[in-house]
């Protein structure tokens, strides 16, 4: 696709020399430039962040220990199991 662009004076003439001396083409360098700056971007942005997602309860359930991870998953996967023990 062919897209019109303004860039300054210096930088295009700067632009030019790399690609010469680095026996390229303009439209390369650009698009090599281009494409780095997106990736640099993304991985900025790729960071996931947890929404708040409090409920406003009473906290944990009596019987319930934060530290030992059996506790509470004996309550989630198994309702009603502490009830039997």
């Amino acid at each position: 696709m062919k897209v019109t662009i303004d860039i300054p004076d210096a930088l295009l003439a700067q632009a030019r020399n790399t690609a010469a001396r680095e026996g390229t083409t303009l439209h390369a360098l650009v698009e090599e430039g281009l494409g780095a700056v997106l990736v640099r971007h993304r991985k900025r942005r790729a960071r996931f962040e947890w929404r708040e997602a409090s409920f406003g309860g009473r906290g944990l359930q009596p019987g319930v220990d934060v530290s030992d991870w059996s506790s509470g998953a004996i309550g989630v996967w198994r309702p009603n199991a502490q009830d039997k023990e």
